[in-house]
């Protein structure tokens, strides 16, 4: 199964393959730019000179200004920095009440890790419910941000269910309540137009690796004017805010990814040109009998957007009963392909699926999903595969 093909690798919402023009600028940056940028020889200038040069580059794509980049080592590292380096200037709260953070009952592994560390640090953290299709209740989210809570951190794009939250109305909520808002960006990033310095959003973190870049590079996006501490010491890099020896070269493809996703975009007039594929497959494999459809369903216009490489479902057997997720991911693979049962930072925990259960489902269905993501590469031709392929992991389970 080494030779697997790109084609029958589903799981892009957990990471993707590098992209040959992404690995081309890679090397060209670590043959020329392979020093250390910090240092004042011409070796180091170089180096400096393409690091800035991806930084602007990045910036561009982004619609912000290159002083609002911190490059970390991807999106847990950046939400960290955000929510743990913004909390010390927040951590005075009105009254003197212990300052509250608020997160949705959907989010990132690494958000509720950062959470847990500021609930050490003497903050309290509430969790906003949602709905059954993933997305945040806004009443309570206006509830919720009277004093003391200072700091909110949502998800953007949810990767196990496909949840696009609405960002404008939860923003200009933040905005009006005078809270700094924080979002998790990963998986929206590169599958639509974004001009950052447009959205209601005080902190953002991205990836490279969702988007065919390298693994190992992301960056913290920060609206002028907000106050953070860092998180990480030593040399002051990154305008004080992230010591470590940069890695130019993976900076350098991080730009390069997000250039191939913006081209893309403008083919098809902003819309990422998977998703017509993504709804066939949706259709096709809900035309099995025992799937059903988790998170929202793009051909309803009542429901919130969905990730527009996604998709989700639960299943069961031939007997009607829940198949365990983790188990049809095991007998999909043995048919060839490589999907997901949720979120890669959680997959090993087994198990009712804490997102599901957010959503009201119970234990049987909140055990059985079963997630497929798509990138660029993939065709028409997972219309014919994919649906039996599937049928035949059920049937064997």
């Amino acid at each position: 199964m080494a030779s697997l093909p790109h084609s029958r690798y589903l799981d892009c919402c957990a990471t993707t393959p590098l992209a040959p023009e992404v690995a081309a600028a890679m090397a060209a940056a670590q043959i020329e730019a392979w020093a250390n940028p910090s240092s004042l020889h011409g070796f180091g200038l170089a180096a400096a000179e393409q690091l800035e040069r991806s930084r602007q580059g990045i910036a561009s794509l982004l619609g912000i200004e290159g002083g609002q980049l911190v490059f970390t080592s991807g999106g847990s590292e950046s939400i960290h920095l955000a929510l743990l380096g913004a909390a010390a200037p927040l951590e005075q709260a009105p009254g003197g009440e212990a300052p509250r953070l608020l997160i949705s009952a959907v989010e990132h592994s690494a958000t509720r890790a950062a959470a847990k560390a500021l609930q050490r640090r003497g903050w309290q953290v509430q969790e906003l419910p949602v709905d059954r299709v993933g997305a945040v209740d806004l009443q309570a989210l206006e509830r919720w941000l009277a004093p003391p809570t200072r700091l909110v951190s949502l998800v953007w794009g949810q990767s196990e269910v496909g949840t696009i939250q609405p960002l404008e109305a939860i923003g200009k909520l933040c905005r009006q309540a005078g809270v700094l808002l924080h979002v998790d960006a990963v998986q929206v990033i590169g599958h639509q137009p974004v001009a950052l310095a447009q959205l209601p959003v005080d902190l953002l973190s991205v990836a490279a690796h969702k988007i065919q870049g390298p693994r190992g590079v992301g960056a913290l996006v920060i609206r002028e004017g907000v106050e953070l501490q860092p998180c990480i010491g030593g040399g002051g890099q990154e305008g004080g805010l992230r010591s470590g020896t940069e890695p130019v070269a993976l900076v350098a493809g991080f730009e390069a990814a997000l250039r191939l996703c913006q081209r893309r975009l403008e083919t098809t007039g902003g819309l990422d040109p998977v998703a017509p594929l993504r709804d066939a497959l949706l259709q096709r494999v809900l035309a099995l009998p025992g799937v059903e459809l988790s998170g929202p369903d793009p051909n309803d216009p009542s429901d919130p957007e969905r990730l527009p490489h996604h998709l989700s479902v639960v299943v069961q057997d031939r007997n009607g009963a829940w198949v365990q997720g983790r188990r049809l991911v095991q007998a999909l693979w043995r048919e060839g392909f490589a999907c997901s049962s949720g979120s890669a930072c959680s997959s090993g925990q087994g198990g009712a699926s804490p997102v599901l259960t957010a959503m009201g489902y119970t234990n049987g269905p909140a055990g059985a999903g079963l997630r497929i993501s798509l990138g660029p590469w993939h065709s028409s031709e997972l219309l014919e595969q994919l649906p039996p392929a599937l049928e035949r992991a059920r049937a064997a389970l």
